[in-house]
């Protein structure tokens, strides 16, 4: 059972819940006013570094295709 906590298909649920909810959170940030840039940076940074993650993820997931 332990194992199905750290297994990469739910590493890889994990990060797809947090890069939505980065989404939302970067939506709702650029309709503010005052308009906190430096926030939004980050937040952008962190949703790419999970996109980036999440991509690597799938790829070692991804079964190998014949040659």
């Amino acid at each position: 059972m332990d194992d199905n906590l750290h297994s990469p298909q739910r590493r890889l649920i994990e990060l797809r819940i947090e890069h939505a909810d980065l989404d939302g959170l970067i939506d709702r940030a650029a309709d503010d006013r005052p308009l906190d840039e430096l926030m939004l940076r980050r937040l952008k940074k962190r949703r790419l570094l999970l996109r980036d993650q999440i991509a690597q993820l799938e790829a070692q997931l991804r079964p190998d295709e014949p040659a």
